[in-house]
C-alpha cells in the first residue's frame, strides 16, 4: 500500500477509541505505534521516527499538551493532531497555539480523521526536515540543528538540553515560564533534575550572550516565579 512507509504514533488512553483508530489506520497501510500513557508516548516520540502524531490531551502521567510542547522544541515539521473530548474554543486555541496542526473533537468521524491524517502527511515536505533553524539577536546566532552558537566570546557548543531550553525561552519570548513548566517541557519525565540546574543554564546563557552578564537584558529571572527571555526591542 502507498502508506506502508509512514509511521504514526497514537497516544490515547481510552481503550475502545485506541483500538478502533489503530485498526483503521493499519487498514489504510500505516504502521502504528500505540501508547496509553503520556510518559510512554513521550518516550516513543523521543526515541523513534514518526511521520505524524495523534495525541489525546487528557492522559495519565503526562498530558498531550506537554508531549506536543516537548516534541515541538526538537521538531517543527512533524504534523501533530489532537483528538480530544475538550471541545471549547479556548481548548482548541490552546492546542493550536502550543504547536498542534489540527484538532478533532470526540466523537469524530473516522473518515474525517483518516482524510486529515493523509492530508497532513502529504503536506510535509521532505526537504524541510533537513532545513537549519537559526535565531539571531543582539549579535548572537543560534543554530538549533547543529547545537552551535556564536556569542559574545566566540563559538559555543551547546548541549541538547541547553538548546532545548534556549528554544523554549525564545519560542515564549516575553512570557514568564515557571520552573515546573520548563522541567516538564525540556526534560519531560516525572524524574526531574534539581531546579538549580535551570539557574546554572540561565547563568551560562548570560555569560555567553549578554553584553553585561551581571545586568542581563535578555535572560531574566523573575523572583519566586521563573524565567523569561526578552528579545531586542
Amino acid at each position: 500500500m502507498t502508506n506502508k512507509n509512514h509511521r504514526i504514533l497514537l497516544v490515547e488512553d481510552e481503550d475502545k477509541i485506541h483500538q478502533v483508530v489503530k485498526l483503521n489506520l493499519e487498514m489504510e497501510g500505516y504502521e502504528v505505534v500505540g501508547a496509553k500513557t503520556g510518559d510512554k508516548g513521550l518516550q516513543y516520540a523521543q526515541e523513534q521516527r514518526f511521520d505524524l502524531l495523534l495525541l489525546d490531551i487528557m492522559l495519565p502521567k503526562i498530558s498531550g499538551l506537554q508531549i506536543c510542547e516537548n516534541v515541538r522544541l526538537k521538531n517543527r515539521e512533524i504534523p501533530i493532531i489532537f483528538i480530544s473530548a475538550k471541545d471549547s474554543p479556548s481548548d482548541r486555541i490552546k492546542g493550536l497555539k502550543i504547536g498542534a496542526d489540527d484538532y478533532l473533537v470526540k466523537p469524530f468521524s473516522l473518515e474525517e480523521l483518516l482524510l486529515r491524517v493523509e492530508n497532513h502527511i502529504k503536506r510535509t515536505k521532505p526537504e524541510e526536515k533537513n532545513a537549519l533553524h537559526h535565531y539571531e539577536f543582539n549579535g548572537n546566532t543560534i543554530d538549533f540543528k547543529s547545537f552551535k552558537a556564536v556569542g559574545k566570546k566566540g563559538e559555543i557548543s551547546l548541549t541538547q538540553k541547553e538548546a532545548l531550553l534556549l528554544r523554549l525561552l525564545i519560542d515564549k519570548s516575553g512570557e514568564v515560564l515557571s520552573r515546573k513548566q520548563i522541567l516538564q517541557s525540556v526534560w519531560g519525565y516525572d524524574v526531574f533534575p534539581a531546579t538549580r540546574t535551570i539557574d546554572n543554564f540561565i547563568l551560562s546563557f548570560r555569560k555567553n550572550f549578554e553584553t553585561d552578564p551581571k545586568n542581563p537584558v535578555h535572560f531574566l529571572s523573575i523572583r519566586g516565579v521563573g524565567y523569561k527571555f526578552l528579545p531586542p526591542s
